[in-house]
């Protein structure tokens, strides 16, 4: 089930959150009806799959990685990955990274410059964290 992925969190119809998921759990986000897998994980990371490009394209998804190193987000990283939500704005995503933190962060960016209010993206965000200094930099630095 999807809900047995870590920090498992649907947004929308067409977009959930995560933190990093099993093999087998990638066949259950296939058969939820993703089409694109969106990656903000170091390949590094403690619990990544090593072949994860493969898992995802054996079920027949798209795989997006961008990585964001966690002590440093960039504006780049951003732009790539607001870039891929709005070419893929009519599929279905599924954006996971370690463990839901770095994701939960570039969602609520995405929700308030798309017209969200910040009252409504913001307990999304909480229901995962409450963004480290560094993060709420970040965050002020994208949202101006």
């Amino acid at each position: 089930m999807l809900e047995d992925i870590y920090n498992y969190l649907p947004i929308s119809e067409t977009l959930a959150t995560a933190g990093q998921p099993t093999e087998a759990q990638f066949a259950e986000i296939r058969r939820a009806g993703f089409k694109v897998v969106v990656n903000l994980a170091l390949p590094t990371a403690d619990n990544a799959l090593p072949d994860e490009r493969a898992v995802v394209e054996a079920q027949g998804m798209a795989y997006v990685p961008i990585p964001v190193v966690w002590e440093s987000p960039t504006v780049e990283d951003w732009r790539q990955f607001q870039t891929v939500l709005v070419e893929n704005a009519e599929s279905k995503m599924f954006v996971h990274c370690a463990a839901n933190m770095r994701v939960s962060v570039f969602v609520y960016l995405h929700r308030r410059l798309t017209g969200i209010s910040q009252t409504e993206a913001e307990p999304l965000l909480h229901q995962i964290w409450t963004p480290n200094e560094t993060w709420q930099a970040f965050m002020q630095q994208v949202l101006g």
